[in-house]
């Protein structure tokens, strides 16, 4: 292999690093050390190879993702060229967004409540739905 072959495998550490999803390949290597990056739903060492085509589940913070391998790279470049290296799932992209419009509802001061209402509560908010009609 010369040295202008892409990779077949890259470091799974220094392929999340390149991805853009962890600001430091330290990061990246601690975040997989401690079972927050799955490969094929297994929990991988740092320096696995990447394929293409393995699915990762990456947990950031209170992010969670489903991701595919569409490209390898151990450079890390631009924005848009990192997210062409992966593909994320609709489902997690999906469940990302509620999460962070959950997030921030509740920074407006929205709170879910507890309990279902009870039958006092409900009669109060048919009554208070009943005002739009007027």
């Amino acid at each position: 292999m010369s040295s202008h072959d892409a990779p077949t495998t890259v470091r799974l550490d220094l392929w999340l690093w390149a991805a853009r999803f962890f600001k430091t390949r330290s990061l990246a290597k601690q975040a997989v050390e401690t079972g927050k990056v799955e490969v094929g739903g297994q929990r991988a060492k740092a320096a696995r190879g990447v394929r293409l085509g393995d699915s990762l589940k990456v947990t950031r913070g209170d992010e969670h993702f489903e991701i595919s391998v569409l490209g390898l790279s151990d450079n890390r470049g631009p924005a848009a060229v990192a997210r062409t290296l992966y593909e994320e799932s609709e489902a997690s992209r999906l469940e990302r967004e509620r999460v962070r419009a959950v997030r921030a509802a509740e920074r407006t001061g929205y709170h879910a409540p507890d309990t279902k209402p009870d039958k006092r509560a409900r009669r109060l908010i048919r009554a208070l739905g009943d005002i739009d009609s007027f």
